[in-house]
């Protein structure tokens, strides 16, 4: 299975547009579409209308496609160069606008290159435990990605006492049989918001308002190393970073978001 078909994304005929059902495997525990499933979905759609790949894209978040909507995505190509494609992707249910994709695609020649981000040193996914989650959700998004976490607190460890805001986890889609793609990482590089509670110590997360990534180079692997990082929370949003590194060290991209802290009902 490819990162299109995991997400349920179909192109209408030859149209600019597309469809994806929101099933489960793809929301939350609150029965609505993951976010970076949503940027991940336009990326697809941007990249098969363009035929190019990635360099960029940053999503803002309007509103929640629930579980068991139809999300419609409008793909429009605003400039179409010799090396650079720059459009635009709306995905809407019915007339509700969920979200807005900007980017760019293209690849260029230039003879000079260099990795200045090191991947921490880190032991191998599987000497490392899974991720505790608040709330069991069967057959939603937290069931279709595994997380094992490197550096991070359990449940228990959440005291209210304030971490670096660093939080280190291994994650993998199972369900992929091929490489790793812009449309996967954009799909793992929605997990700034759950280094909120992290950061704080508390039984807190935060939804997404925004999330741009950049892709840098992709190279197979099966697991994604996420070095997520808290900057900042102060007028109840938060704002931070991940680097995701493939398992060689390679850094494939890079990702930001800010988003609406919250705390969880662990009832």
């Amino acid at each position: 299975m490819d990162s299109r078909s995991f997400l349920g994304l179909n192109r209408v005929g030859e149209t600019l547009s597309f469809e994806m059902p929101v099933d489960l495997r793809i929301s939350t525990g609150g029965s609505f579409l993951f976010g970076g499933a949503g940027l991940g979905a336009c990326i697809s759609a941007l990249e098969t209308v363009s035929k190019r790949n990635l360099v960029w894209a940053t999503a803002q978040y309007l509103s929640f496609a629930k579980t068991n909507e139809l999300v419609k995505i409008d793909v429009t190509l605003v400039v179409n160069g010799p090396q650079i494609t720059q459009g635009r992707a709306v995905a809407r249910v019915g007339d509700r606008e969920i979200l807005t994709v900007n980017a760019a695609f293209g690849d260029r020649n230039f003879e000079a290159s260099g990795q200045f981000i090191k991947m921490p040193e880190v032991p191998a996914p599987e000497n490392v435990p899974p991720r505790q989650h608040i709330h069991d959700s069967p057959g939603t998004i937290h069931d279709s990605l595994q997380q094992r976490v490197v550096k991070g607190r359990n449940m228990s460890q959440l005291d209210g006492s304030l971490s670096d805001g660093n939080v280190v986890m291994w994650a993998h889609i199972p369900a992929l049989i091929e490489d790793v793609d812009a449309t996967a990482l954009g799909i793992l590089g929605d997990f700034v918001p759950m280094a909120i509670g992290q950061a704080l110590g508390l039984a807190a997360g935060g939804n997404s308002l925004d999330n741009t990534i950049r892709i840098v180079k992709l190279v197979p692997t099966k697991w994604v190393l996420l070095d997520i990082y808290i900057d900042a929370i102060e007028r109840g949003f938060g704002h931070g970073r991940v680097n995701m590194f493939a398992q060689d060290g390679t850094l494939m991209a890079t990702a930001s978001q800010s988003c609406k802290a919250r705390k969880w009902n662990t009832k």
